[in-house]
C-alpha cells in the first residue's frame, strides 16, 4: 500500500455533492421542486373564476382548502406530487448515481484511484439521500412561501378534524415531511439497487418508479388480503393521520418500520452484489 494512502480520505463527500450539483438532471430536478408550486399557484389563479370546473369530492375540498392560507398550499402541494412526482425524483437521484458512472466508462477509473468499493458506494448512497431530502424540502419550503405570500398566514385545515393552529399546523407539516422521508427510502433502496444490477441509468430509474407503481396497484386489490399489509406503498397515505385529532399513529409506525426494512434489505443486497460485481466498463 502506498505511504499516506487512506481509504477514508478518497472521493470525499463534498467532491460528490459538488459532481452532482453540476449534473444537469440534479439542476432540473431542484428547478422543477421550485417550480411546482408556481405552477400549481397559477392554475388556482386561472381555475379559480371558473367554479364549474372544481369537481367534486375529496380532492375538490383539497383544492377549497389549498386556497385558505400557506399551511393549506403547502399541504396541498405535498399531496399532489407523494404518490408520483416524489417517487420519479428520489428515483433518479438514487437510480441515476451509479449506473451513470458505469455508462460513461468512469466508474472503473474511480475505482482505480484507488477508492475502496464500498466506500465508493456509501459516499454515492448519502450524497444521493441528501439531494433527495433537499428536493423534499425545496418543495415544502417554496409552496409555504408563495402559498404565505398569496393567501395569508391562516390555521391549517383538514377534512377529518378541526383547523389547526398555525403554531402547530407547522409541526405537524415537518412531521409529516419526515414521514415521507422516510417512506421514500424504500423507493431510494430499490433504486440504489437496480442502480448497481445495471449500467443503464435509465432502467434503474425507471424499474424502481415501475415497480413502485405496481406495488401501489396491486395495494388496492382487496382480494390479495393480508398480503397487501407486506407491500412497500401499503402504508404511504398513513401521514394522513397526523392531520386527525387526536393524532393516528398506528399505520405511521408500520410505515417507517416497513420502509426501513425495505430500504435496509435493498442497500444491503446492493453492497453485497457492488463489492463481488466486475467492473469492466
Amino acid at each position: 500500500m502506498t505511504t499516506g494512502y487512506s481509504p477514508s480520505a478518497t472521493l470525499p463527500i463534498s467532491a460528490e455533492i459538488r459532481r452532482q450539483a453540476s449534473r444537469r438532471r440534479t439542476q432540473l430536478a431542484l428547478g422543477f421542486m421550485v417550480l411546482l408550486p408556481l405552477i400549481i399557484l397559477v392554475a388556482f389563479e386561472f381555475g379559480s373564476t371558473n367554479d364549474d370546473d372544481n369537481g367534486s369530492g375529496a380532492f375538490s375540498s383539497l383544492v377549497d382548502l389549498a386556497t385558505s392560507g400557506g399551511l393549506n398550499f403547502t399541504l396541498f402541494a405535498i399531496f399532489v406530487s407523494s404518490s408520483f412526482l416524489l417517487v420519479v425524483v428520489v428515483a433518479l437521484f438514487c437510480g441515476d448515481t451509479v449506473a451513470a458512472e458505469a455508462s460513461w466508462g468512469s466508474l472503473r477509473y474511480l475505482l482505480a484511484i484507488p477508492v475502496p468499493r464500498s466506500r465508493l458506494l456509501a459516499v454515492k448512497l448519502v450524497v444521493a439521500l441528501g439531494y433527495s431530502l433537499t428536493a423534499l424540502l425545496t418543495l415544502a419550503g417554496t409552496a409555504l412561501l408563495v402559498g404565505t405570500l398569496r393567501y395569508g398566514w391562516h390555521p391549517l385545515g383538514s377534512t377529518v378534524s378541526a383547523e389547526i393552529p398555525p403554531g402547530e399546523g407547522v409541526l405537524r407539516l415537518l412531521a409529516i415531511l419526515g414521514y415521507l422521508a422516510v417512506v421514500l427510502l424504500g423507493v431510494a433502496g430499490l433504486a440504489f439497487l437496480l442502480s448497481v444490477l445495471t449500467d443503464a441509468a435509465l432502467g434503474a430509474v425507471g424499474g424502481a418508479v415501475l415497480l413502485w407503481i405496481l406495488s401501489s396497484i396491486l395495494d388496492q386489490i382487496t382480494a390479495l388480503g393480508s398480503i397487501r399489509n407486506f407491500l412497500p406503498t401499503h402504508y404511504s397515505d398513513a401521514w394522513l393521520g397526523l392531520l386527525s385529532t387526536p393524532i393516528q399513529t398506528d399505520d405511521i409506525v408500520k410505515g417507517a418500520i416497513s420502509a426501513i426494512c425495505y430500504a435496509t434489505l435493498f442497500w444491503a443486497l446492493a453492497f453485497y452484489r457492488f463489492t463481488r460485481k466486475d467492473v469492466t466498463s
